[in-house]
Formats: C-alpha cells, structure tokens, sequence
C-alpha cells in the first residue's frame, strides 16, 4: 500500500486529509521551554491565542529523525510504500530527518522523500495529485517523476502583514530593515529555487495583492493552473484575492487556505500570497 506523508509546513483544506488518505507529521513549535506539536496539541486558534497573550514570537524546529521513525511504524505496515513530501529543504532540515529515518527503516518501509522545493499549499496539492494517481494505478516511479515536476515548476509569491516575525527567524533572505521605517509599505517575499527573497515594496495592502497577481499572472501567462491562495489570519483579504484570482486565471482548481502555523510563525499573521503551478508540461 502506498501511504502519503507531509510536514505539517504544509496546508491542506478541510476535508483533504481524510478523502486522500494524507498523513501529516507535525513540526516542533517552541514557546520559550514549552513545546508543542502543531496539530496535535495547538490548534492555529491556539497558536496565535498564545502569541497575543504572551507577547512572544515563537521559533520552529523540523521533526527529528527519531520522530520521523517513530511516525512511519506508526502510519504503515512492513512492505509499504512511503512517499514522503516535505517543506524546502533550503528553509528546513525536515527533508533531511526524514532521508535519515528512511535509511534507519531501510528494507522495512520503502521510503521516498519528496522535497517539495516550497511549502504551505504546494506540498497539499502534490498530496493530492499523488493519491489520485494512486487511485488510478499509476507506476510509483510516474507519481515520484510528477512529484518532481510540480517542484520544478511551483511558484509562490507572498506580502507580509508584518515584519517583526520574518526578522527575528532570519528566514527570508535579503529583507531589508529600511522596510520598517516606511509607513505602509508592504514587502513582497518570492521563493526563488527554494528559498525566500525579499521583492518589490509596495505601499498598502491592496496594491501588494494586485501586484502578486500581475506577477504571478506574467509567470504562468495563459497556462492551465492549479492554484491555492493562502493567508495567515487574514480571512478578508483570502476571500478579495480568491475573487481577483478566479476573475484573471485560467485555473484548473483554486483553493483558499490558511497558512500553517509552522510557516505563519516564521512569516507572521497577515502574510498573504499565491502558491501556483501548471497542470500540463508546456510543448
């Protein structure tokens, strides 16, 4: 049997989980000494409850490999098949617990971990594409090549609500602190090759989001997408990009959802972007 397995740096809408058989492992959240496993014992509710009321910024640290081992006897029997699909393994050493923990299982599961080359949306849909390959008997070494094309071939754009959390995990490369002293200007963040960089500034938050469509839309120009707008504590403006989105795309699905806690808490509640790749191979 093949199970499916994601980093919870990843996001799924309501229902995913469950209908494509998606296992999630949850990434490490630390509030000064506590610790807390996103999804299983904190909620996104929770999380940002938590930072309102302690005035904290908390850190993350990927699962480690003896939480990977422990995960997979857990989710699967001996002789399965695991293709493991995990956030950028330039942002995280996720990628690299779960290569450690297949080679520690060797000849017990058939481990395959997938770096997504991304993260939030884009791990939940190449999920999803997996088992609907599953479903159809697909070879494995077909779903692992599509899996690797839609790594190729993701992009994400994101504006920042706020700059306090991107400054203090250092996870986007090139962020200029001038950002801070400019009233309104709202930093455009871009995932180039798998790792975050600092755009364009764009004044008010409007104008950003029409900014991360017309540069998305120069990116994918008419090709048939799939595409996910994500937001972080940001349900108003979610709901105002998935209309600009379905109005200006030729879009083979759209999904609206909220940014994981793992990324929210390196990016910030208000961070709001497009994760988009093409359906087909371009000719």
């Amino acid at each position: 049997m093949l199970r499916i397995v994601m980093d919870s740096a990843g996001d799924l809408p309501d229902g995913w989980a469950k209908k494509y058989e998606i296992e999630t492992i949850p990434i490490n959240i630390h509030f000064g000494d506590k610790t807390f496993l996103q999804g299983v014992d904190l909620s996104n509710s929770e999380f940002y409850d938590l930072v309102n009321k302690s005035g904290v910024i908390p850190k993350t640290s990927q699962p480690t490999p003896q939480q990977f081992i422990d995960f997979y006897e857990e989710i699967a029997i001996p002789g399965d098949d695991i293709l493991s699909i995990h956030v950028t393994s330039k942002l995280s050493g996720t990628f690299e617990s779960a290569i450690l923990a297949a080679k520690e299982l060797f000849g017990k599961f058939n481990i395959i971990p997938i770096d997504s080359c991304a993260g939030t949306a884009s791990q939940g849909y190449m999920c999803k594409e997996a088992r609907e390959l599953d479903y159809t008997n697909t070879p494995l070494s077909k779903i692992i090549a599509r899996m690797e094309y839609i790594a190729r071939n993701i992009n994400v754009i994101f504006t920042l609500g706020t700059l306090e959390y991107v400054r203090m995990s250092g996870r986007v490369r090139a962020l200029q602190a001038v950002f801070a002293s400019i009233l309104n200007v709202k930093p455009i963040i871009v995932l180039r090759e798998g790792i975050l960089e600092s755009g364009a500034k764009v004044r008010t938050k409007r104008r950003a989001l029409e900014y991360i469509v017309d540069q998305m839309l120069s990116r994918v120009e008419e090709q048939l997408v799939n595409v996910a707008v994500v937001h972080a504590e940001d349900h108003k403006d979610g709901n105002y990009l998935l209309e600009i989105v379905k109005r200006k795309f030729n879009y083979n699905e759209v999904i609206l959802t909220e940014l994981s806690i793992g990324i929210a808490a390196n990016l910030g509640p208000g961070t709001i972007g497009l994760v988009v790749y093409p359906v087909e191979e371009s000719i």
